[in-house]
Parts: structure tokens; sequence; C-alpha cells
């Protein structure tokens, strides 16, 4: 099993990804959640049962529009094409958007999109973990998300500077 800061890095990586291609459709993107707490928080906020632990990682704004992210990197199978998301988040997450009233989406590495009521609509309960924290897992048919530039829009064309115009 990958440390726990190997498995940071490529979460981190997965959400600049993410943020970059909310940029190019024209997306303000923040970091939020976990991501912006100091370490001691971090690590006293997940010795508790506070669904403060599954705060999404980016918030989005554009055109008055916000959104909240949780960006899922490593949480498909290849093998059995499903999309893999914690119960507990889920649970969190449909309680946070109640609250909110901001829609969330899970975007996976190959950018498909899930909100916590696809999952919790479409996906079985899987077997606890061995990585991480063992905790049981929805595993939701990768068929069943949507595609982010259904979700974000199409990423905006940049204008083109011709040479003679300089």
């Amino acid at each position: 099993m990958p440390s726990f800061h190997a498995r940071k890095a490529i979460g981190d990586a997965h959400e600049r990804r993410v943020t970059e291609e909310l940029n190019h459709r024209g997306w303000d993107v923040s970091p939020w959640g976990q991501g912006v707490m100091g370490e001691p928080v971090r690590v006293a906020l997940r010795s508790t049962d506070s669904f403060l632990r599954w705060t999404p990682d980016l918030i989005a704004a554009r055109d008055g529009q916000v959104v909240l992210i949780d960006c899922k990197s490593r949480m498909t199978s290849r093998t059995s094409s499903r999309h893999a998301i914690e119960n507990a988040a889920v649970t969190a997450h449909l309680q946070l958007v109640a609250w909110t009233r901001l829609p969330l989406y899970y975007v996976f590495d190959d950018l498909d999109i899930l909100t916590p009521s696809d999952a919790l609509g479409t996906g079985i309960g899987g077997p606890r973990t061995t990585a991480g924290s063992g905790a049981p897992y929805l595993l939701v048919p990768a068929d069943r998300a949507l595609a982010f530039d259904h979700v974000f829009g199409p990423a905006r064309r940049t204008a083109l500077v011709s040479v003679s115009s300089l």
C-alpha cells in the first residue's frame, strides 16, 4: 500500500488537473476542505466521526453558479469499470448538498462525473477496502457517469493572436 504522502501527491495532481480543466471552461476555482487545513487539524479531524472529514476538495463558480467538487483519484476499477465512493462520504455529501443547497460533483481520473444521489441510487454495496480506511464503498458502473463537458461545459477556445497584428 502506498504511503499517505504518495496517495496525497496523486490526489493533489488530480485536483490540479480538475482545476485546470475547469479554468479552461471559464470556472474560477478555489481549494476547499481538508486541503486548506493544517496537518494537526486534519489529523485530529480524521479521528472524529464529523462530516467535516468529507468536505469536498474544491469550490468553483462561473456566471453566478457555485458548485462543490470532490476529486476521486484512483477510485475506478479498470477490470470492472466501476467507480468507488466511500459510503460515509456519500452520506456526508448528501447532508452537505441539503445544507448548502449547492450541487456537489465527484470527478474521477477519466473526468467522469457522478453526484452523491447517483452513487446512492445506482451504486451497489462493495466490500470493505484493504487500503486506506478499510471502510465500505458504493460501486457505481462507470457507464452511469456524466461527461465532464456535459456538466461544466466545453473548453473555451483561446483567441489566437496573429503575428502580423502585433
